[in-house]
Formats: C-alpha cells, structure tokens, sequence
C-alpha cells in the first residue's frame, strides 16, 4: 500500500485559529490589540508570527515537560488533522527558529497581556469569595529556580549557602495577588532573589481597591503595609510576628482589643504617624501541639466583624498557598520550573505560565458558577488536562457550533 503523497505548507497561524478553546479567558482581539500596541508586529509575513509565538509562551506551562517544538505540535494539533485530510504538512520549526521567535517577542507584550486580562471575577453568588460584603485578596511569595546560565545569574542571584559553596541554581522571586475564592491570581511582579518580599508586595497594592479585604502572613508585617494598605481604602487582615508588641488600650466584648501600630524609623523621618489597629490574638489545639496566632485589622466594628469571624476567615490565606501549589506542582512539575536561558525569556516565560494559570482557573470559575458552586471544589489537574484535549479539538469546530462557549 502506497502512502499518500503530502506537499508541504507555510501557513500564516494567527491566534484566532489557535485559541478557541480558552479565548474567554483569554479574548484573542485583546491578544491582537496588545501586540500591536508594543509595536512587536512583524513588517514581514513569518512561519512563526508574533500571535502564534504568544500561544506558544502561553502552552509552554499546559504542556510543562514537552520539548518546544512538541509545544508548538501540541498547540496545532486541531489544526494538523485538518491540513492531513488536504494531504497538506506543515513542517514544525526547528528549536533554534523557535528560540529566535520569542527573542523577536520580547517580554513586555508577555507582562502588558497579563496586566490586560488578569482581573478578579468573583460575584456575591461565589461561595467564599466575600466576607461581610468584602472581596477577599491574599498577598505571598514565592522563589523559583532557573537555569544556571551566566546571564540569569547576573540578574536573578543565588541564595546564600555555607562559605565557599554555592547553590545549585539562581533563583527569581514572583509576588503574586490572589483572589481568594477563585484563585485567580489578579497581577503579580518578580525580582532578583536579593529584593525581599516585602518590597514587591507593596507594590501589588496598585490592584487592591476600597471593598476589599486584604490577608497576609507574618513575612510581610510592616507600619508601611499597613499604611500604604490603607492609602488604597482597601481593609487588611494580617498576621503579626512574634517579636512585635502592642499595649492593650482597650479591651472589646469579643476578647479582641484596640492597639496603635506606631511607625518605623524611616516613616516617622516622612511625618508617618500611629495608626489604631484591632489585635486578635487565639491559640490552635492539634494533635502537633498548640500553635499561637496574633492578628491585626482595620476592622475595628465587632458587631460586624467579630474576632471568630475574623480569625477563622484569616485561615483562608491558604489559599494562596494552594495557588502557588498549583503553580509550581500541578501546572509546572518540572524540576527545573523555568527554561530559559536569558532573563528576559525568563520574564516572558513567567508571564506566560502566570496567563496559563488564570486560563484554567477563569475556566473553573466560568463551569462552577453555571453548576452554582465553588470554584475550589473543581479538580485543577483534572481541568488542565480538559483544557490541552480541547485546544486541538476546537480548532476543528467552526464557531457556530459553539454556542455554549462564545465570549459573549
């Protein structure tokens, strides 16, 4: 039996024909709009446009241990079977094209497509997702290895380790801002591992907003959180080091008591002033032994928060662990998370894995508020692996036969 002869294709593959499955939570004009505001649009028409090189940093995280070119052969997939049926073959770029492809992408249309999508979905339907009519955010941190190429490790750094050792990989430092309920991770910075987490979750209050209700671990206590936490009219709800001390000014019905947090050094030189604070403090029984907890928020009212109210909703922090968890485990699950040889394919390769990240979890969201319940109660795993089925098989679908999936 003789094969069928194929003729070989170059087609132009845009992200319209690639994206289907997840172009609700990933709009492909919005796509289109970013490229073309970072002015990364190439004058000449190339096997690997700069749309089609976006999907690819996008999937580099759905299929996490593929090589980059059976990414790229995974992402066409739909598209594959459809040119076979024509005996058409397209022939995958090599590695070395497919290198000098994200070079030409850069990192800035990566990070601006984040800022652009990333947004918190949550309604009051969303079980878990508000607590007293405020939407609950968490705030943590993260390190990720990267390859030990020189390049990284002049921008990235190593952590320390004994005298005259080193360790095994450079390092990056992802602050991420979560929505509590959903997971959804709604914007997000890196850095050198020298710059600790504080300074870059500060930062991440450029997306916290008045109705909001702001949790973050011990690490992160500081007077300047808490200020400029409350320069945003966002409320907070953050844990409190061992170390620090506050006198007991006025003792509430619910054992809870009223504090001031006074400034550091640096802030009172600003003209920075004491600021009220409501202090909880509890102790946990487990089988491990019993475990102190000390809080402070801005929610001063204990008709309408009391300290249980409060102290069981702070154990919802969690959940940024758990996100960070499906990040680095469920989503990742490499030993060496990061490819990239260059920090700034470093950059665009995080950017890429955190709009992964949110496509699978706005998906979640989308299918558990048509089912009427939370969203944590779908399986990431599970929705990872629907998602990489369904990217080839809707390209194989027109859009008028997906009513149930239109952007609209």
């Amino acid at each position: 039996m003789q094969l069928k002869e194929f003729s070989l294709i170059s087609p132009v593959i845009e992200s319209s024909h690639v994206f289907k499955a997840i172009e609700t939570a990933i709009p492909i004009e919005v796509i289109e709009q970013t490229i073309g505001n970072t002015e990364v649009r190439e004058e000449r028409k190339r096997k690997l446009p700069s749309s089609l090189v976006v999907c690819l940093v996008i999937a580099m995280s759905l299929w996490s241990n593929d090589s980059m070119a059976s990414v790229l052969k995974n992402l066409v997939n739909g598209l594959s079977r459809e040119w076979t049926k024509l005996g058409k073959y397209w022939k995958v770029p090599n590695s070395a094209s497919i290198s000098e492809a994200r070079q030409r992408l850069g990192s800035r249309v990566m990070s601006r497509l984040f800022e652009r999508v990333a947004r918190p979905q949550a309604t009051n339907q969303t079980p878990g997702a508000f607590l007293g009519g405020l939407r609950v955010m968490a705030v943590d941190g993260t390190v990720l290895d990267v390859p030990d190429s020189k390049a990284n490790a002049r921008v990235f750094g190593y952590p320390a380790s004994r005298r005259g050792t080193r360790a095994a990989f450079p390092k990056v430092r992802v602050v991420i801002l979560i929505e509590a309920g959903t997971h959804l991770i709604v914007d997000a910075l890196m850095c050198p591992y020298r710059i600790g987490e504080r300074v870059r979750a500060k930062k991440l209050l450029r997306s916290v907003s008045e109705g909001m209700l702001l949790m973050w671990d011990r690490g992160l206590h500081s007077y300047a959180m808490v200020q400029a936490t409350l320069a945003t009219r966002c409320d907070y709800l953050g844990r409190v080091p061992a170390n620090v001390k506050f006198s007991v000014e006025k003792v509430l019905d619910d054992g809870s008591y009223l504090s001031w947090i006074h400034p550091d050094g640096k802030s009172k030189k600003k003209g920075a002033t004491k600021i009220a604070v409501r202090v909880i403090e509890y102790t946990i029984d487990t089988e491990q032994g019993k475990h102190s907890y000390r809080l402070i928020t801005s929610k001063l009212d204990i008709a309408l928060f009391p300290a249980l109210l409060l102290a069981n909703e702070y154990h919802q922090r969690w959940e940024v662990e758990n996100t960070i968890d499906e990040l680095k485990t469920h989503l990742l699950g490499r030993k060496t998370p990061i490819r990239s040889l260059k920090p700034r394919e470093v950059v665009q390769e995080i950017y890429g894995w955190l709009l992964g990240h949110y496509a699978v979890r706005y998906l979640m969201f989308t299918a558990a508020q048509q089912a009427g319940i939370s969203p944590l109660r779908l399986g990431f795993t599970g929705t990872l692996k629907v998602i990489r089925r369904a990217i080839g098989d809707f390209q194989d679908i027109q859009p008028e036969e997906l009513p149930f999936f239109s952007p609209s």
